[in-house]
């Protein structure tokens, strides 16, 4: 990793660190980054999420959603599933599934912040769910076995990495075979080149690391996935959207 993107990371980071102790000091969270960056409140955060929905999840776990969308609405989670949330934040994706997959499945969550971690496992425990483990770490090298999980989510985050290739090439490391992608993120029209989008949002705001449409489904075929689809859902600004990505790794 060069300088750049080493300076890139640790300012996400340290923004997600920021927001983390932000909603443990009761001062709320923020979307991708922190209000400064924000689209209007209904395209980021916890209105993405229905009210039964968030009716499961304690509120710290509410508030600290900094997310796109609500990637466990838009893949079918089964009983026994292995669930893997790459950049879980506060949790609330890691709870939503474990509850989907129940007892004999599990969720994981990874994330590079301890603060968040921190929440994460605070909000799982008040939640009670158990079949629920955090991992720190980075999503370009998931601390995951190959062929360990059967779904990979995600919220709004694949947008912040400098290297997307590579999580990619990840993502299908660690899935089984016919296993299941179902991401929520920060997508731009294919009429949008980079200085475009870098005009429209910051890096740590979900906008200027964002992927183009055409971008996403070419990554993903070239790391192996078949049968990549990017849903278009809402704006959150001129030309940027949230999405839904779904993709299968081939059976």
């Amino acid at each position: 990793m060069d300088t750049k993107d080493e300076a890139l990371r640790e300012q996400v980071r340290e923004h997600y660190a920021a927001a983390a102790l932000a909603v443990v000091e009761q001062a709320g969270g923020g979307c991708c980054g922190g209000p400064a960056d924000c689209a209007p409140v209904d395209e980021f955060g916890a209105a993405r999420y229905d009210d039964a929905a968030r009716a499961e999840l304690p509120l710290a776990a509410v508030t600290a959603s900094l997310g796109c969308g609500n990637p466990t609405a838009v893949v079918e989670l089964r009983p026994g599933d292995t669930v893997l949330d790459l950049g879980s934040g506060g949790g609330i994706d890691v709870i939503l599934s474990a509850r989907r997959v129940g007892p004999e499945g599990r969720a994981y969550g990874l994330d590079m912040t301890d603060e968040m971690l921190a929440l994460a496992r605070r909000n799982a425990a008040e939640a009670g769910v158990d079949n629920v483990e955090f991992l720190r770490g980075h999503i370009e090298a998931i601390p995951l076995p190959a062929a360990s999980v059967d779904v990979v989510i995600s919220n709004c985050v694949v947008n912040l990495s400098t290297d997307k290739p590579t999580v990619f090439r990840e993502m299908l490391r660690v899935l089984r075979p016919g296993g299941r992608v179902g991401i929520s993120d920060v997508v731009a029209e294919d009429r949008l080149d980079a200085v475009d989008r870098a005009e429209r949002g910051a890096f740590v705001g979900c906008i200027a690391g964002a992927l183009s449409v055409q971008e996403y489904v070419e990554g993903l075929t070239a790391a192996g996935f078949v049968h990549p689809t990017v849903e278009l859902t809402h704006e959150v600004a001129d030309g940027m959207h949230g999405a839904v990505v779904r993709a299968r790794k081939p059976a």
